[in-house]
């Protein structure tokens, strides 16, 4: 990402503090809750599961345990969320008991329904991971040698915005909306043009709940190297403003894997605010999705992947490669 605001080498403290809280939250667990939340860490279905709607998922639940196991649960998702980033999160959370309400109590939603699972032996494995999930919040992490793989991180909202007299006073996703249309608006005539792929949204997020996003979607959008300055700051804006979700240490070293490399933003839908609406980023192994297309565009769902490095294909890949390197070939055999 050229123009992004990180540069050089952060000292990462992350996977430390991973671990530390994931032993925590497992030692804060009474036995057959320690058995709902410990999976295998090769047991793949479990392990690459994504689902950010109201489904049974693997792992414990946090309505079923104490205040002290809770509060370990939330001190692990802490680790791998920028302070912001765990405010949305809470918010998210919150809305359980705000749309329970509005659908006059039928379904039983509830901010305790979020599950936490952990894949692995976090004091004892090279290779780990876990994941804190519910409605509308899905957050995985896998560490590999003690390098971190942050995705894919999931953040929804219903509603998106809940107003009074007015004025909204919930509206957790208002900058990742904020922003895109900032950049729309700064595209012109022509950059516009190239950016809106359809007149009309899809119905979700294309990427939807697949354990493999697909690695390029189409049509691209406009590129980053044709819009001007003006566009060109406001796209990396866009894309910081995802990687910010997460700890600084990890935002750092996305950014930097991503810079240079070109960037793709598309749109679909009405430009007019409150009408159903949908964009994209794609670039180097990044996708960025967001919607806002039903409940007449009130229910937000927005998504940071990455297509070849979710749920730690990067880093398992760069950690077996290191343990199993190929070895001399023998005269005479195939090359």
């Amino acid at each position: 990402m050229s123009g992004g605001r990180y540069t050089g080498t952060v000292e990462d403290p992350v996977p430390e503090q991973m671990r530390a809280a994931a032993e925590a939250f497992l030692s804060a667990l009474d036995e057959p809750a320690r058995d709902a939340a410990r999976h295998a860490f090769d047991d793949e279905p479990a392990r690459r599961w994504l689902e950010y709607r109201p489904r049974p998922r693997p792992g414990v639940t946090l309505a079923g345990l104490d205040v002290t196991a809770r509060k370990a649960a939330h001190r692990l998702l802490a680790t791998a969320l920028s302070p912001a980033a765990y405010a949305q999160a809470m918010a998210v959370m919150a809305l359980e008991e705000v749309l329970d309400r509005a659908e006059d109590w039928r379904r039983g939603r509830h901010s305790g329904d979020y599950w936490v699972a952990v894949f692995g032996d976090p004091a004892r494995d090279d290779d780990w991971a876990w994941r804190f999930e519910g409605h509308h919040l899905s957050v995985s992490m896998t560490v590999a040698d003690d390098r971190v793989s942050p995705a894919p991180v999931f953040l929804g909202a219903n509603p998106a915005t809940v107003r009074h007299a007015g004025r909204p006073v919930s509206r957790p996703l208002g900058p990742e909306e904020d922003l895109a249309r900032e950049l729309l608006d700064a595209l012109g005539p022509g950059g516009r043009s190239a950016a809106i792929i359809a007149e009309e949204a899809p119905a979700d997020i294309i990427s939807a709940t697949r354990a493999a996003a697909p690695d390029r979607l189409d049509p691209l959008g406009v590129p980053r190297g044709r819009l001007r300055p003006t566009g060109r700051a406001l796209l990396d804006r866009l894309v910081a403003l995802y990687l910010d979700r997460l700890p600084p240490e990890l935002a750092a070293r996305e950014a930097d894997r991503l810079d240079g490399g070109e960037l793709h933003f598309a749109w679909a839908g009405p430009v007019e605010p409150g009408r159903r609406h949908y964009y994209r980023v794609q670039g180097e192994d990044l996708l960025i999705e967001y919607d806002n297309t039903t409940d007449d565009g009130n229910h937000a769902h927005t998504v940071l992947r990455r297509p070849a490095g979710d749920f730690g294909a990067d880093v398992l890949a760069a950690h077996h490669a290191a343990a199993h390197p190929p070895g001399p070939v023998s005269p005479g055999a195939p090359r």
